[in-house]
């Protein structure tokens, strides 16, 4: 066989090799975030519009969420902030609604405090599920029922719940370790 053709032969065989090899380690890194962040990846192939674009749009927040310095919580401050929601949670049963209100700004305060910017909504929740993303959708849900709450439109069932998805991520910012 002649040489000219034993190149090209080799040269498209590595081509394949190479397609095949990036296909597969798309796959894994897709499988990775898929396993990881679990809801937060379906919903971000939702909203990109694709599996590629999701992982891009993941990459990118994990990139940013890794910039950002993030440190845990002064035992004085771990103090306060317990002794605050302690105080919040207790004025739950007779006033529903401005305890979630509290919730939502406590939550955002200790967020704050370790290292978080908090300029819009989008971009905590963003910024969170790289973190904590089995917390994500809840945290989500609780801050559509703050909003719900704000038009006076939420019951007290849906603010009990708002309540409580608060009170997960608070207790997780609170306790965590600089992550």
């Amino acid at each position: 066989m002649d040489t000219k053709y034993m190149i090209i032969i080799a040269v498209v065989a590595v081509v394949i090799l190479v397609a095949l090899f990036m296909g597969m380690a798309r796959r894994k890194k897709s499988e990775q975030h898929h396993g990881q962040l679990k809801d937060e990846f379906d919903l971000t192939v939702k909203t990109a519009g694709g599996e590629k674009q999701a992982l891009a749009e993941l990459n990118e927040r994990q990139k940013r969420v890794e910039t950002l310095a993030l440190h845990p919580l002064s035992e004085i401050d771990h103090e306060r902030y317990s002794t605050e929601w302690a105080a919040i949670q207790s004025k739950f049963v007779d006033a529903p609604g401005q305890a979630v209100m509290d919730a939502d700004r406590l939550t955002m305060e200790v967020m704050i405090a370790r290292g978080y910017p908090v300029s819009d909504f989008d971009q905590r929740a963003a910024d969170i599920s790289i973190n904590y993303p089995a917390l994500v959708t809840s945290y989500r849900t609780a801050h559509e029922i703050s909003l719900k709450n704000e038009q006076k439109l939420a019951d007290t069932e849906e603010l009990r719940q708002a309540f409580l998805n608060y009170r997960s991520l608070f207790e997780e910012l609170l306790k965590a370790e600089g992550k």
